[in-house]
């Protein structure tokens, strides 16, 4: 005898079917979906999920993503431009250095 064979959105499964499909899928069903087109050109994805009694072809909505992506002329391109140090800063760097041996003596006497 041949299983009844159903339709159904994800949002209206049960929690107990909700449960089940990831007591199926313990890796996640991201692998076991398949894109079908409807009449109207919609294309959905959906799981082919098996139960004892009724195979289910569960439909399910595609995350859409919630940032909207960067276009090219927002980027700047900085990274290729050399870091400009000026000579003040590189005198700062090495008195810096000439404090923190100092500090190192004090400990070596204790």
């Amino acid at each position: 005898m041949s299983k009844r064979r159903a339709i159904i959105s994800y949002d209206k499964l049960t929690l107990e079917q909700k449960k089940q499909i990831l007591r199926d899928f313990p890796d996640g069903y991201i692998n076991h979906l398949t894109s079908i087109k409807t009449p109207t050109g919609e294309v959905l994805d959906a799981l082919v999920w098996e139960t004892d009694e009724v195979i289910y072809l569960v439909k399910i909505k595609k995350v859409q993503p919630k940032a909207k992506p960067v276009a090219a002329d927002d980027f700047d391109d900085d990274f290729d431009k050399p870091d400009v140090l000026k000579d003040d800063d590189l005198e700062d760097d090495e008195e810096g250095d000439e404090d923190d041996e100092e500090g190192d003596e004090d400990d070596e006497e204790d």
